[in-house]
């Protein structure tokens, strides 16, 4: 009789263990093929609602629903088995209130099988934090550049560059650290703010254009692979599979044309 080892998938309170360890590593996933591929390098796998951009073309992640972060969020978990995935809450979800917010997080919850889901906001958003974590969602703050926010904020802007700036982004990060949250995403903040709110706070930070001192860096997938069109300027691309795939589909449309495709080897033949 032989045993199947089972493999643990990580939950929240494993990556909220890593403050000051090993550095977290993660990355966006929408599909489960690409899931599978990076399951086994990554800590955590964040269900973004940058799909919007990255997936569907759109100019901000404000229109994505909460029908489309639940669709790809089963996707991402039918491909992983062993990092812990996180779904986006996307705007219009959760801001109206922690009820509101409840109802939207359980479902994610509940539809995805899911171990956390993630919200934007500081201050105004701790007490919808602690209302979540109170009842059972584990809850990854995001805090300094919210992209749900751009039509507020004047558009993507880095934070923390005046001292107003920075101390509001200091004041966001400890108020979602203290309702609770077990680790929290901070974008778009200076090296030395992003530095100083992974002193301050209990919880690991998550850098994406912040300090290399965060607890742990993400990207979107698709910028580090140079599939998106458009790459924020602190993007590191690990890959050029735009330009592959473009090789490979012109290569095809050669061969098509050519009629040197479907060859022998691709077509059904009448055996004799």
């Amino acid at each position: 009789m032989s045993v199947v080892a089972q493999t643990r998938r990580l939950t929240a309170i494993d990556i909220g263990s890593r403050k000051g360890g090993t550095p977290i590593v993660s990355l966006t996933a929408y599909h489960a093929h690409t899931a599978a591929i990076m399951d086994q390098y990554v800590d955590f796998m964040l269900v973004g609602d940058s799909l919007g951009m990255v997936m569907h073309g759109l100019e901000t992640t404000v229109p994505v629903t909460l029908d489309m972060m639940i669709l790809q969020g089963q996707a991402v978990m039918r491909g992983s088995n062993r990092a812990l995935v996180v779904v986006d809450m996307p705007f219009g979800s959760y801001e109206e209130s922690p009820q509101a917010a409840f109802r939207s997080a359980a479902r994610i919850m509940k539809e995805t099988g899911c171990g956390a889901i993630k919200m934007e906001g500081g201050v105004h958003m701790a007490e919808t934090v602690r209302f979540l974590t109170r009842r059972g969602i584990p809850v990854m703050g995001h805090i300094g550049l919210t992209p749900q926010s751009i039509n507020t904020m004047g558009g993507f802007k880095v934070q923390g560059k005046s001292d107003e700036s920075a101390a509001a982004v200091l004041a966001d990060a400890q108020a979602i650290a203290e309702a609770g949250a077990f680790a929290m995403v901070v974008e778009g903040v200076i090296d030395t703010v992003a530095r100083e709110i992974t002193a301050r706070v209990s919880v690991p930070t998550i850098g994406i254009g912040a300090s290399s001192d965060c607890d742990g860096q993400i990207l979107v997938l698709e910028d580090m692979l140079g599939l998106s069109p458009r790459v924020p300027k602190f993007v590191k691309k690990f890959g050029n599979l735009g330009a592959l795939i473009e090789e490979s589909v012109a290569a095809y449309a050669d061969a098509v044309k050519s009629r040197a495709f479907p060859g022998p080897e691709n077509t059904y033949t009448k055996k004799v």
